[in-house]
């Protein structure tokens, strides 16, 4: 890896760092967390700076200084805080979200289903993900989100607002860890203002090294691992009093080595030579089997402007970002070693050039009509590449087996993929709040957008032929695997929301909701087979909510209680279903996996709600989400292997003679995940003279529950993280220690439907690894963390 740059940066920051240690005077002490009520939670959901207690949405907020005492350094953490989100990432590149019950992956080629925000600008999840450091506040959005931002979403987004430099004063702090599981996170920052109330920069560094899902690879002699590095600067301008504006400029280099873990008894899948998968493997014993590398890298450069305007009776507002990422993904697609001595190796090149604008003008604290108007444009170009063996397999006829390729008897065969990705948005969106009463308030919001995208995919197959079979040599494309005539997609589209606030009392809320989001069909990119158009472009997706919510406080506010409950209904929803088996010829013969896309109409339907409080020396909080996300006769793509309309994965792979893919009827659940989810934080500190010694808890609960696709029971899984610490005077230091996983629960979060297989040009015959994959949670970490603050 070539950090030369970064070193750089680094120090450069480090050197700016020690310019304000050494102009900076002691630091006025914190405020106290300790004696009064709970503090107001100030929240952007609504795109402006509103009590948390009077926003008529659903929402989770963690600040920067939460994140912090609970050593959260991966965004995926946040779902400790919020029950009913899922972030994930099974195979080390496709970081996925889920919130109620409704699921997202980025290689979908769809615009998110759970949007997410860096700045108010939106991002893709990969660069998301990676880096989460010098964070003011992170906010779960729950419900769909189609007016108020540039993107609509039917689930919900997560914004992420970074630490602004400070104008008056400066500030900053350098944090350390280390654990007993070879993690090291270091990060620091420093505010400094150049002109006093005018001008100042904020300088934010990170350095993060973990062995992420914990697994080692048995047949490399290697394991899991992650390099994290970044730095950002923010500048912050005030020329005058009615203009400010901060742009901020964020650098990021990722590297990850993350194996699969794989569970099963392995096998010799050729009868022709005694080789193995690999050894037999439980949870606990954290194994990959690939012979091949699985080498994930991500090096991005992102900007974002937030400049406004103030005219008085009304606010300017542009908002402005520039992302240039390049993921590069070199891994050995047989995850559970099915072929051993053979190495399938697939090398994908992703860039992410996106340009995003939004200019808006809003009213200023007018008492009965506040309204809004904006325009937004986003692109986002790339030419992704793939290359990858689509290598076919003979077979031995007495005995019956798979011919191993180290005998030289198959088909080579490269695949070459062009996939040139051309999106653009263009919206139109408007807003108005009519102030009726003291008590009733009513908002209204639409947003109007013009969507067009280009997503072609080019297929090149070259061989050298196999010259026992007659088979000479060739080369065939580029050819398009996406029908030219259905690749450019045109979509207009109206969406937006409307919500009825009434004030009972200072302390009590109610309110009524309702939300359209709208997602736009997307097609397959990547296939190495021709196949029907039907298997690879979707409809578009339309979904309809309705949410009712009560926010209250109580006792002079030291307890805090908001309760929701939803519907929400789903025309087309947009799903993907990966390792499914497909049979171009329509014979039977299973000629590869793929993950398809495909529409199935859905319902949502819920209850959500958080409790909070806080007294002299202790806080806490809990929240808890029933979600039933389940589809409604969906007809879906699946493994169907014995034929009887169920999904399955029992015996070697095959797909119904006459049809390209097997297609299942399904009712269960979106998402791999229970319905019921809860978690729970809290603090309890005291003083000895000017020091506060601490000790702080975070529990989460998910119940087990059954998976109709996977067939599997999932296991209940509680988590239970404990900090014990001590602050000094004024709250300048902290060291602390904890305790991830507690109580050393290692249990499977997600699981494959079957054994992974790769098929040969025989029905009926498959190279079977004996494993099926899974990901579980990590095992218990120890750690030491140690904060100064100035």
């Amino acid at each position: 890896m070539n950090s030369m740059g970064f070193g750089r940066v680094t120090f450069a920051f480090l050197a700016a760092g020690a310019s304000s240690l050494a102009l900076v005077s002691p630091a006025a002490a914190q405020s106290s967390e300790g004696a009064g009520a709970l503090e107001e939670i100030v929240v952007t959901a609504t795109r402006q700076a509103q009590s948390l207690q009077d926003v008529p949405m659903s929402i989770n907020v963690a600040s920067g200084e939460t994140l912090q005492k609970l050593n959260l350094f991966d965004v995926k953490d946040v779902q400790l805080l919020s029950p009913g989100l899922e972030l994930s990432n099974t195979v080390g590149r496709n970081n996925t979200a889920t919130l109620r019950g409704i699921s997202f992956d980025p290689d979908q080629g769809t615009s998110p289903a759970v949007d997410i925000y860096f700045n108010e600008i939106s991002v893709d999840a990969q660069t998301a993900f990676t880096a989460m450091y010098d964070l003011e506040q992170v906010e779960v959005l729950r419900g769909p989100q189609g007016a108020l931002r540039g993107r609509t979403a039917p689930a919900g987004a997560i914004t992420m607002r970074t630490r602004r430099p400070d104008l008056n004063e400066v500030d900053g702090y350098v944090q350390g860890t280390v654990t007993d599981r070879d993690a090291i996170n270091f990060q620091a920052a420093a505010s400094i203002p150049l002109v006093q109330d005018r001008v100042a920069i904020r300088a934010a560094m990170l350095i993060d090294r973990n062995d992420l899902n914990q697994v080692d690879n048995v047949n490399r002699d290697a394991s899991s691992r992650s390099t994290t590095e970044s730095a950002r600067v923010s500048l912050a301008l005030a020329p005058t009093d009615n203009f400010n504006a901060v742009v901020t400029y964020q650098y990021l280099y990722s590297e990850n080595d993350q194996y699969q873990q794989v569970l099963g008894d392995g096998n010799q899948p050729s009868l022709l030579t005694p080789a193995r998968s690999g050894p037999a493997a439980g949870v606990k014993d954290r194994i990959g089997v690939t012979e091949g590398p699985l080498n994930f890298r991500n090096r991005s450069h992102m900007v974002t402007l937030d400049a406004n305007w103030d005219l008085g009776a009304h606010t300017l507002e542009l908002l402005a970002g520039h992302q240039n990422t390049l993921l590069r993904q070199r891994s050995d697609q047989d995850y559970g070693n099915a072929i051993p001595d053979y190495v399938f190796l697939q090398d994908v090149r992703t860039p992410y050039i996106v340009n995003t604008a939004e200019l808006g003008l809003a009213s200023a604290d007018r008492s009965f009509w506040n309204y809004s108007a904006s325009v937004y444009y986003s692109k986002q170009t790339g030419d992704v590449t793939v290359s990858q063996p689509a290598d076919q397999f003979f077979v031995n006829p007495v005995p019956l087996t798979p011919l191993p390729p180290s005998f030289g008897a198959y088909l080579p065969i490269q695949a070459d993929i062009l996939a040139p990705v051309n999106q653009r948005t263009f919206a139109i969106a408007a807003s108005s709040s009519f102030q009726f009463t003291d008590q009733l308030r009513f908002e209204l919001a639409g947003r109007y957008s013009f969507l067009k995208s280009i997503q072609r995919s080019l297929l090149t197959l070259t061989s050298p032929g196999y010259t026992p079979a007659g088979i000479p040599a060739f080369v065939q494309g580029p050819f398009d695997t996406v029908n030219p005539a259905v690749a450019t997609q045109k979509h207009d589209v109206l969406t937006g929301g409307a919500n009825l606030t009434y004030e009972f009392t200072p302390d009590l809320t109610a309110y009524v909701s309702y939300g359209r989001s709208y997602r736009a069909p997307t097609a397959a990119v990547g296939l190495t087979a021709p196949l029907d158009t039907s298997l690879i472009l979707t409809d578009p997706e339309r979904s309809d909510a309705i949410e009712v919510g009560l926010k209250s406080a109580f006792l002079d506010r030291h307890l805090t209680f908001n309760i929701s409950g939803f519907w929400q209904k789903f025309d087309g929803y947009i799903s993907r279903v990966s390792g499914i088996h497909y049979s171009t010829l329509s014979n039977g013969i299973s000629d590869g996996q793929f993950a398809f896309n495909f529409n199935g109409d859905a319902t949502v339907k819920g209850v959500e709600a958080t409790l909070g409080g806080r007294w002299d020396a202790f806080d806490f909080s809990a929240s808890a989400s029933y979600v039933d996300a389940k589809f409604d006769n969906a007809m879906a793509p699946c493994n169907d292997f014995n034929g009887d309309g169920v999904p399955d994965a029992n015996g070697a792979p095959s797909v119904p003679v006459g049809e390209q893919v097997a297609m299942c009827v399904r009712n269960d659940r979106i998402a791999e995940q229970p319905k019921f989810s809860f978690t729970a934080n809290a603090e309890y500190r005291f003083e000895i003279g000017d020091y506060e010694p601490f000790v702080r808890g975070l529990f989460t609960y998910r119940p087990g529950f059954n998976s109709t696709v996977a067939n599997y029971d999932y296991r209940s899984r509680e988590t239970l993280n404990l900090y014990a610490g001590l602050r000094g005077p004024d709250r300048r230091w902290e060291v602390s220690i904890f305790a991830k996983n507690l109580l050393n629960q290692q249990r499977i979060s997600n699981i494959s439907q079957g054994n992974f297989q790769i098929g040969t040009v025989a029905p009926g015959v498959a190279f079977d690894s004996g494993y099926r994959q899974i990901s579980s949670t990590t095992p218990r970490e120890l750690g030491l963390t140690a904060l100064f603050n100035f």
